[in-house]
């Protein structure tokens, strides 16, 4: 009987939130290439039917939900609609969370509205899907996998409290391996550096690009399918012992692209 190859999910079901664009959508068709049934979920349901296109592609089993995880009863239903398809989640990726343009400003000037957002989307409700996942791991295990940042863990201008809640995000990954991890539930996450997507292009200058590539080692800016490979080694059992860990994927690079670009525009005008 041939073995399975290395990193295979074949037989496992894995549900990404946020499926339909960027790093999402990298990450499920990293999945369907591994072999899983795979669940994507959004706000919006034409990037999810462009990814799910893209699934059919690859000859995969895969469901579509839209909705919102801030809303009331959405992440039951993503669990609901998921285990009545597939009887079972093997693996759930956190990947929903933001902030937009109208969020971003000076921390002296950030008002609750502008923090309550980006909190939310990117903590409590990570939070709360975590949680929702576990409970459907009970008894059978799984892996959970939380998209983190950088700005978790460094300086984060103009967006403090996006830094601040992907902290948090770090911070719950550690306690949930901790606490979950006798059951059977791993739980790790993934910190991405600056990662070129639909929005991201649309939006960086060149100049700005320029300044970014300059502090990456490996001279270039991430794409999605840097991260989705990541994914599946942490989905699989391959990775079965490990847990409570976030990991770089960033190019080499230890300068936060917020912080360049905050001293690139304060510090312009200074003579040296």
């Amino acid at each position: 009987m041939m073995e399975q190859p290395m990193f295979s999910l074949a037989d496992k079901t894995v549900v990404i939130t946020g499926g339909g664009r960027g790093i999402g959508r990298g990450i499920a068709r990293a999945c369907a290439r591994a072999g899983a049934n795979v669940v994507i979920t959004g706000r919006s349901p034409d990037p999810l039917l462009d990814t799910a296109r893209e699934l059919g592609a690859l000859g995969v089993d895969h469901l579509v939900i839209p909705g919102d995880i801030t809303s009331p009863g959405a992440i039951d239903e993503i669990v609901r609609k998921t285990e009545a398809r597939f009887g079972a989640i093997d693996g759930w990726v956190n990947n929903a969370g933001s902030a937009s343009a109208g969020d971003v400003g000076p921390m002296i000037d950030l008002d609750e509205g502008q923090w309550d957002r980006v909190v939310d989307l990117n903590l409590k409700w990570t939070f709360f899907a975590m949680q929702a996942a576990a409970r459907a791991m009970v008894g059978r295990g799984g892996s959970i996998v939380n998209l983190s940042s950088r700005s978790g863990s460094m300086p984060c201008p103009p967006t403090a409290q996006y830094g601040a809640a992907k902290a948090g995000v770090d911070s719950l990954t550690a306690t949930a391996a901790t606490e979950w991890g006798h059951l059977g539930i791993r739980v790790n996450a993934i910190a991405p550096g600056v990662v070129l997507t639909e929005t991201s292009q649309s939006m960086t200058n060149p100049s700005r690009r320029r300044r970014q590539i300059e502090t990456v080692p490996l001279q270039r800016l991430g794409v999605v399918d840097d991260v989705g490979p990541l994914a599946v080694y942490l989905l699989s059992d391959e990775s079965s012992w490990v847990s409570g860990t976030v990991i770089p994927v960033n190019g080499g690079s230890r300068i936060p692209i917020g912080l360049l670009t905050y001293l690139h525009h304060k510090n312009k005008d200074v003579e040296v």
